[in-house]
């Protein structure tokens, strides 16, 4: 039995936006499509230019929506869950605000996150914030300044701390059946911590 309010999933599935928790800090989800991107950007004062990322239960669920080569699968199951994001090609071209051809996922750790997914698919993973605004810690109160209802937020308390470590994951130049790992933003997991594990691979 999902914990998730139907009134949330219905939400949702309006093209609607809601605050839920994760790992970190709370995240601003809606669904990967261009009416509910509007409201997402609109309600966040976002730069179109700046996409966001996707929140999935695991990369199974994303492969309809990202190709997942299996250096994609070893790495995350060797750093714990939700520490890092990964940057992979899109199956089919997405909305620019997404990244277009090349797409960040994140496996989220957060209990209501997950069932939050499992229940209506891959959502975005940005922060619950105005652009340029300090975030809360409360999915709540975060929902509450972003104007959002009831209906807006699963409730939840976030420990805050560094956000996932964002890698780059792409086709080599030099062998076609192998693939790069490319720290694009250091966080929770370190960088040397990265780099050591890519080149123990294989």
């Amino acid at each position: 039995m999902s914990i998730i309010p139907l009134k949330l999933i219905q939400n949702l599935n309006s093209n609607g936006v809601v605050v839920y928790p994760t790992s970190t800090l709370p995240g601003l989800g809606c669904l990967p499509n261009k009416l509910a991107l509007d409201n997402l950007y609109r309600l966040k004062n976002r730069p179109a230019g700046q996409p966001v990322s996707l929140g999935v239960a695991d990369l199974k669920q994303a492969t309809k929506l990202v190709n997942v080569p299996a250096i994609a699968v070893d790495i995350l199951q060797n750093f714990p869950r939700g520490s890092l994001t990964l940057i992979l090609d899109a199956v089919t071209k997405l909305d620019d605000r997404l990244g277009g051809d090349r797409v960040a996922v994140r496996v989220l750790a957060h209990e209501r996150a997950i069932e939050l997914v499992k229940a209506v698919g891959p959502i975005t993973a940005t922060s619950a914030n105005h652009s340029g605004v300090e975030p809360v810690f409360s999915t709540k109160l975060a929902a509450e300044i972003l104007g959002l209802g009831n209906e807006g937020y699963v409730d939840g308390e976030c420990p805050g701390g560094a956000p996932s470590t964002i890698l780059s994951i792409d086709k080599s130049e030099i062998k076609p059946d192998d693939y790069t790992v490319t720290i694009i933003r250091e966080g929770v997991i370190p960088r040397t911590d990265v780099e050591t594990w890519t080149m123990n691979y294989r």
